[in-house]
């Protein structure tokens, strides 16, 4: 038997953890009650940030194409993110299976692009600031179970302007130690059970 984990989860949780410096679930905080949310696999509802974020993404995609409404004022960004990941595999689904503290873990992400070597993850965001996402779990995450990538690329836009963050693999910290915190934290807080019921591999 294995148990799901995402870089998804993590990033709540440790966003949770932020937010609540005592690490104690009955200390709850909307951030805690969004990873109880998270936890339970519970449907969200898109915010507006995310519903920009997946147009943008959408029109990145229809621009490798030459395809894609050319008078949105976001296309020329678009354009120019299309000619980083044009010929790359998209929305490419990855699993890695990998044993944590003796806890069997399967390690899944949906990577935006992977291409020659390099994943690649399409960020919308309205205001950005070089390293903002040093302490994310994504690149650790996604390069653990991408074994032949050797760097991680953040393309970030505003929609007008395009940014790009990397990481390479010798740069990228190790996830073990985060997801060994996690599962202590989850069997100190009784929550251990609770994820191994909505996060058992199928």
């Amino acid at each position: 038997m294995q148990y799901l984990l995402t870089h998804s989860l993590l990033r709540s949780w440790l966003y949770a953890m932020k937010e609540n410096p005592y690490e104690d679930v009955t200390n709850a905080k909307p951030p805690m009650d969004d990873f109880i949310h998270t936890l339970q696999r519970l449907p969200s509802v898109p915010t507006e940030a995310m519903m920009k974020g997946n147009d943008f993404e959408a029109l990145v995609t229809a621009a490798c194409y030459g395809m894609g409404d050319h008078k949105n004022s976001w296309y020329p960004a678009a354009r120019k993110m299309a000619e980083i990941v044009r010929g790359g595999a998209f929305q490419y689904k990855a699993k890695r299976s990998i044993i944590v503290a003796g806890f069997p873990i399967l390690l899944y992400g949906r990577l935006d692009v992977l291409k020659g070597g390099t994943i690649y993850d399409i960020k919308y965001s309205s205001r950005y600031e070089r390293g903002n996402f040093f302490d994310g779990t994504q690149h650790p995450v996604y390069m653990e179970i991408i074994q032949e990538a050797h760097s991680f690329v953040y393309l970030i836009s505003n929609g007008f302007e395009v940014w790009t963050e990397e990481y390479r693999r010798d740069e990228t910290p190790d996830v073990y130690p985060i997801i060994e915190r996690f599962l202590t934290w989850l069997e100190g807080q009784g929550l251990m059970a609770e994820y191994m019921k909505y996060w058992e591999a199928k």
